[in-house]
């Protein structure tokens, strides 16, 4: 159950069996079926989750009742709202599952007890926060001063296993476009699209 975990922070900083075992007595594994909110908009978020199986996303509800998705989450991802998390004020937004998912939570109250008995992880979510930083930069950067196709491009060179789960009106809400912009883009993708060599 904790295989991704121990495999992503192993990428990022050095933990042993000690580090391990704080790991699976602070963490919680918690299932989430399809469609199944992890959060609901107007709740505190209690946990980190971390996402061991499955896919996630976490979006908002415009006034005219459109979706903004600001996030997916597939395996090896961590999904929450921070800002609700360490305030305990209400969220902004909905955490829900486009797929089945094994998930494992972390509580406030685990999160601060995990850098007492491992003081290791505080590099961990320092690093973790400054990526975050940096994504979050590129994504606004590019939004404002990119094309449409050049920024859905961009999302299938960069999340090619994300695009291949996620349907294409998420897609859409997640680039901040409608469903019709997108269908319009790949069918000029693909008109442009070079013809298969014969026999190939």
């Amino acid at each position: 159950m904790f295989e991704q975990l121990f495999k992503h922070v192993s990428a990022k900083i050095t933990i042993g069996e000690r580090e391990k075992e704080v790991c699976r007595n602070l963490f919680t594994p918690a299932s989430l079926r399809k469609k199944q909110y992890l959060l609901r908009q107007g709740d505190i978020c209690r946990h980190l989750a971390f996402v061991e199986q499955g896919l996630l996303r976490s979006y908002a509800i415009g006034e005219k009742g459109v979706e903004h998705i600001v996030q997916f989450a597939p395996e090896g991802w961590w999904i929450s709202d921070i800002y609700s998390y360490l305030t305990e004020e209400p969220s902004e937004y909905h955490i829900d599952a486009l797929e089945d998912a094994q998930l494992l939570l972390l509580s406030k109250t685990a999160y601060e007890q995990l850098f007492v008995q491992a003081p290791v992880f505080e590099r961990y979510f320092r690093i973790l926060t400054q990526n975050s930083l940096i994504a979050y930069q590129r994504r606004v950067s590019s939004t404002l001063s990119r094309s449409a196709e050049a920024v859905y491009t961009e999302f299938l060179e960069v999340y090619p296993e994300i695009a291949r789960r996620v349907p294409q009106h998420n897609i859409a809400s997640y680039l901040g476009i409608t469903p019709e912009s997108l269908s319009r883009i790949r069918r000029q993708m693909a008109r442009r699209k070079p013809a298969a060599a014969p026999g190939r």
